[in-house]
């Protein structure tokens, strides 16, 4: 009988609010909105919702690593066609 149930809380745990956990973006996010973005087809309402609660840090790398990918991919598919000749 003296024995806590799993789903019964103390009054100390009933007591205090729960804090939401500041989590950032994932990264399945981060690159959509990198891709969307980039291709121009972002909304402003999905950019503001972006920018609002999360640190801008995750898609300021995420979108420097993209341009150099997309950098890189250019120069090696022109050196490609070029190399066909």
């Amino acid at each position: 009988m003296a024995e806590k149930q799993d789903n019964e809380k103390t009054p100390d745990e009933s007591d205090k609010p729960s804090r939401p956990t500041k989590k950032g973006p994932g990264i399945l996010k981060v690159m959509q909105s990198i891709l969307a973005g980039a291709l121009g087809v972002q909304s402003d309402k999905r950019r503001e919702e972006d920018f609002s609660g999360h640190s801008p840090w995750p898609y300021i790398i995420a979108g420097i690593l993209f341009t150099v990918g997309f950098v890189v991919t250019l120069i090696v598919v022109v050196k490609v066609v070029l190399s066909g000749q």
